[in-house]
């Protein structure tokens, strides 16, 4: 496991990492698997120790759209909200690398927030960070074209993985985007016509200008 992710997000409480990783169960998953689902029950909140997952909503008509990713350090502010009150899961949560998560149960999350001001502190950052995540994407979808809001997310995704080769499909994209592949499939071509990337099969190369 990785220690230090959990210490440098509390490098005042090392009471509070030990606590975190005494009580949570690690567990590690592969690209693709999904941990949460729509309508499950909240048992437990993940905190990414290494790798990264992306939250889903899907819609009343079975498509999907990208709310926010989860890096290593990182938590699922829907699971902190819906564990604490015991709801169902609005959203799922599916791995987009291999993945190592500390899984905390709900009852030590109620119980640390009493003890330590830090871990309240790291909800409420984490809450923050989402909030403006979630507006991005209300703003993204309201005022910006499909092709924009493609290439934003091929570059989200470059960053994050460090590579300019990223590997995915064109039916993961449109998922992501809440739209069709026919669409994403039309705007790839138009993007690599104009120089800004490179398909290949499963792959798609961010040109070094971008």
């Amino acid at each position: 496991m990785n220690n230090s992710i959990l210490s440098s997000e509390f490098i005042s409480s090392p009471d509070l990492v030990e606590k975190l990783y005494n009580n949570g169960i690690t567990k590690s998953y592969h690209e693709g698997d999904v941990i949460l689902d729509e309508n499950s029950s909240i048992r437990a909140i993940p905190i990414v120790m290494k790798g990264m997952i992306k939250v889903i909503r899907t819609e009343e008509d079975g498509r999907e759209i990208l709310l926010y990713y989860i890096k290593a350090g990182e938590s699922c502010i829907m699971s902190f909200l819906g564990g604490m009150h015991n709801e169902k899961s609005i959203v799922k949560a599916e791995v987009e690398e291999d993945t190592e998560i500390l899984f905390l149960p709900i009852d030590k999350v109620s119980l640390f927030i009493k003890e330590y001001p830090e871990w309240l502190d790291y909800i409420f950052r984490l809450y923050h960070k989402r909030f403006e995540e979630l507006l991005d994407i209300i703003n993204a979808i309201a005022f910006k074209k499909v092709d924009e809001r493609l290439l934003n997310l091929l570059i989200k995704k470059s960053e994050m993985s460090h590579s300019k080769m990223i590997i995915i499909t064109h039916e993961q994209l449109a998922n992501e985007l809440g739209t069709v592949r026919v669409v994403v499939s039309r705007l790839l071509k138009q993007l690599e016509d104009a120089g800004k990337l490179k398909l290949g099969r499963n792959k798609i190369q961010l040109s070094d200008s971008i």
